[in-house]
């Protein structure tokens, strides 16, 4: 009897695997285009560009990626900086933001800066990720209501919104309450009865609806007529002032997206068992970034979301993400005149449901309990809510770094002692019975320390212009 080799064995499960990573593509690409929609409503920008970018970030990153799962596409908190960086200095200035941040991905991948997403406290991305889910909400209201509300920051758009109270457009109104009551009604559906994303299901639903009843007739805004010729290869025309602008908010948009990106490839990669790679990871987030920016495209990474459906649908391999990167061409080939009919309260009211969950303060809440510091949630939070999008982000990468120098500076050393009858050194102040050795003191450091490697101390103490000098006996150390 022949038994089947290795090899013969693998190629017979190709063809299975091959089919999977095609049918997670197309549910991939089934929760990328609502979002993408909804994201391009977000930033402020025509629904093309997000398109774009989602296809710039699913074409390139499996080419340099480490994960099999990872979706690399326009995020929420992404499309939330690039709407503030266009009301503040016009869309080239957000084009520009996000070619300087494709730069800087790609210049800290070569200098293996990996380390980079540890300057993000966890506390404080929950704080802004909160606060940016609520201004996003609130942003989306006026067009639920019908309403011209364009502030910026959130208390100059609750006083808008209360003076354009009595003017509420009922037929929007509808239209945002019944698309948000059905997603809702299709999101608590068991999943073996409704395969599609809800969001899909609300979006082609209303653009059937749209077709049959013309809204627009009475006055409702639709998202119109998706053109072309916006989308060519150039650099942003800026002025020197806008570009200094520019580079003062890309740093700070690296952090975010990489702790977001790296956050969720390596969540996944742990259940998994995987292997990722932080450099490959920052190297494919440039690269995806930077030719989104040559196609006018939104800032990309690595969302949660769209990764963990990739995940669900039955990926097996990056091949799934060039599968919904063809659905999604030809969607955007074949669907433009169908997205031009969507109106601006369906798409508003699938934004607010897509984030609903983010909008209960539990994580932030949660965190305040963990350690003493992390009150700097609620500091981040308040920056966003109070003072916009952009100033929340800087403040909540300065506290973040902030943060990270106290900690060098004043390392935590805490008191060791032997727990009876063991080895095991266990901290005195956490362990009741732990023993300290009579005339010994033992202490460990809980924080990273800084000295000299071991190839700089056979040579001697590095010095000034890069010379050494003789490390000094102990006696001189006194």
């Amino acid at each position: 009897m022949h038994l089947p080799s290795p090899a013969d064995r693998s190629a017979d499960r190709q063809p299975a695997g091959l089919w999977a990573d095609l049918f997670a593509g197309l549910a991939v690409a089934g929760v990328l285009l609502p979002e993408a929609v909804a994201y391009a409503a977000i930033a402020q920008v025509p629904t093309t560009h997000a398109l774009l970018a989602a296809l710039a970030g699913l074409c390139v990153y499996p080419l340099l990626g480490s994960s099999r799962f990872a979706i690399v596409a326009p995020t929420s908190s992404a499309a939330a900086v690039f709407g503030s960086t266009v009301l503040s200095g016009g869309p080239q200035m957000g084009l520009a933001l996000v070619g300087l941040t494709g730069a800087l991905f790609l210049l800290a991948g070569l200098l293996r800066a990996e380390f980079l997403g540890a300057f993000i406290s966890r506390p404080v991305l929950r704080g802004f990720a909160w606060a940016l889910a609520v201004t996003i909400v609130l942003k989306q209201v006026p067009h639920v209501l019908g309403v011209h509300a364009p502030a910026a920051n959130i208390i100059p758009l609750l006083g808008q919104l209360a003076a354009e109270a009595s003017r509420l457009h009922h037929p929007s109104l509808v239209w945002g309450t019944a698309a948000f009551a059905l997603w809702l009604l299709l999101h608590h559906t068991p999943q073996r009865w409704i395969w599609l994303p809800p969001s899909l299901i609300v979006l082609a639903l209303g653009v059937i609806l749209s077709a049959a009843l013309k809204p627009e007739t009475q006055g409702m805004q639709l998202i119109g007529q998706i053109e072309w010729q916006a989308l060519s290869l150039q650099l942003p025309k800026l002025s020197i002032e806008h570009w200094l602008n520019a580079v003062e908010i890309a740093p700070a948009l690296l952090l975010i997206l990489f702790a977001e990106s790296w956050g969720s490839v390596r969540s996944l990669a742990l259940q998994q068992g995987d292997e990722v790679d932080a450099r490959r990871e920052l190297l494919a987030l440039g690269a995806a970034n930077g030719i989104s920016a040559l196609l006018q495209g939104l800032p990309v990474g690595a969302g949660f979301s769209a990764a963990a459906a990739n995940q669900s649908a039955g990926a097996r391999s990056k091949w799934a993400g060039v599968a919904a990167a063809l659905a999604l061409a030809l969607l955007l080939w074949l669907a433009r005149p169908a997205l031009a009919l969507l109106p601006v309260p369906v798409v508003a009211a699938v934004v607010i449901a897509i984030l609903l969950h983010n909008l209960w303060p539990r994580s932030v809440l949660g965190s305040l309990r963990l350690r003493n510091d992390t009150w700097l949630a609620l500091v981040a939070a308040a920056g966003v809510l109070g003072f916009g999008v952009l100033f929340g982000m800087l403040l909540a990468v300065g506290l973040s770094i902030a943060l990270a120098l106290k900690r060098f500076a004043d390392p935590v050393v805490v008191e060791l002692g032997r727990l009876p009858a063991t080895r095991d050194f266990v901290n005195v102040a956490r362990h009741a019975g732990a023993q300290t050795l009579p005339g010994i003191l033992i202490m460990r450091p809980d924080e990273p320390l800084f000295s000299p490697t071991p190839r700089q101390c056979s040579s001697g103490w590095p010095t000034a212009f890069g010379k050494r000098e003789p490390i000094p006996p102990f006696s001189a150390w006194k």
